[in-house]
């Protein structure tokens, strides 16, 4: 088996202009609470689906939509959110991404995130480094909490984690330079790898929502763990807490 990098970012790119066609992006059917699909997500999720197909028959799909059965880990498979941050599409708010990995032999081994809205491309090849529109990128060198910039995720499919994730998000807050919410937990932990935001969590994770970008962050030499600095299992969803490898025990004090 064979997948060339440049073959990746044709596809996704080659998506780009499905997310602005605002009549898909208007026709919502809710999945639960707070928890939206659009015509867009379809119709990425079966375009980069039909690429991938004739790039390699024999590599096994699991995308968000429709797609996200079980299947064997034993065996490589692609990992695809077509639109994460669904949200942010429906309101134009222009930060949402393509996320997809490349899982084989046990961990993923490629990763694309890209923002079509920007054009921003970011890629890492397990052991090959990370890479932004071409160029290496690496994570920052914040030391200190208190001059880092952190990005939270609301968990918003688990509203009944608010109480306690707002807590957490008032300690970190209290010790850091600023925070932001995004709303795409992969653009996050692109920006995390290529040194915009120093670090960035969220509970409840899915595997097509980091798996590609957990590669970013590591292959720019930043670390991803749990909130109790476990490795991630990219099989499971899970808790995400992504740094630059400095400061993530440090926010780990602080939720």
């Amino acid at each position: 088996m064979r997948v060339r990098m440049e073959d990746l970012i044709r596809t996704v790119r080659e998506a780009a202009p499905l997310f602005r066609d605002k009549e898909r992006a208007a026709k919502i059917q809710v999945k639960g609470a707070a928890d939206f699909v659009t015509q867009v997500d379809f119709q990425v999720q079966e375009y980069v689906k039909a690429r991938l197909e004739a790039l390699e028959q024999e590599i096994q799909f699991r995308g968000e939509e429709k797609d996200k059965g079980a299947f064997d880990f034993s065996r490589p498979a692609w990992i695809l959110d077509p639109v994460d941050g669904t949200t942010n599409l429906i309101h134009d708010f222009r930060a949402s991404v393509i996320s997809l990995a490349l899982w084989q032999d046990g961990d993923v081994r490629m990763g694309v995130v890209y923002q079509p809205y920007t054009d921003e491309m970011f890629t890492a090849v397990r052991g090959g480094g990370a890479f932004f529109n071409g160029e290496p990128i690496r994570v920052s060198s914040a030391a200190h909490l208190r001059e880092a910039l952190i990005s939270i995720g609301t968990s918003p499919y688990h509203k009944e984690l608010a109480d306690e994730n707002f807590r957490r998000f008032t300690e970190v807050f209290k010790r850091c330079g600023d925070i932001r919410r995004i709303g795409s937990a992969a653009l996050e932990l692109a920006y995390t790898a290529c040194g915009r935001l120093d670090g960035f969590f969220e509970r409840g994770l899915n595997p097509w929502d980091f798996a590609a970008g957990v590669l970013l962050v590591e292959e720019a030499g930043g670390q991803v763990t749990d909130f109790s600095g476990n490795p991630v299992d990219i099989t499971q969803a899970g808790d995400i807490l992504a740094s630059n490898g400095r400061i993530g025990g440090q926010i780990r004090e602080a939720l």
